[in-house]
């Protein structure tokens, strides 16, 4: 089987919003954090989650879309300034998948380059 090379390249949120096919966005804050605020496309899934779920016995943990990804989708990851998604989007790199976006400056860069977010208050 012949694998291409993985990459993983960072983007400030303006370059993201500019690619032709934005590819999918995974937020990997907390879910109260989420709520707040989030990217608009933005799907979450907790860097927690994304670490446990590797483990052995707890794949349970990771929902079935992401089980599901094909290695060769694009994905970008994103968190609130930037320090715990360079630590997901290495990891998926890790786990082959071949190109990841990590998008630096986090939501904080996001809301202050004025782009949309969304909010959603609990039930």
């Amino acid at each position: 089987m012949i694998t291409s090379p993985s990459t993983l390249t960072h983007l400030n949120p303006q370059e993201f919003m500019h690619l032709s096919h934005p590819p999918r966005l995974i937020d990997v804050r907390s879910q109260v954090e989420y709520r707040m605020f989030h990217a608009p496309t933005a799907i979450n899934l907790s860097l927690p989650r994304i670490l446990l779920g590797r483990l052995p016995g707890l794949k349970w943990l990771l929902p079935d879309w992401f089980r599901t990804l094909p290695k060769d989708e694009a994905i970008a990851v994103i968190c609130l300034t930037a320090h715990r998604s360079p630590i997901v989007a290495e990891q998926l790199v890790k786990d082959g998948f071949q190109n990841v976006i990590n998008i630096s400056g986090g939501m904080m860069a996001w809301k202050e380059s004025g782009l949309p977010t969304q909010s959603r208050q609990s039930s």
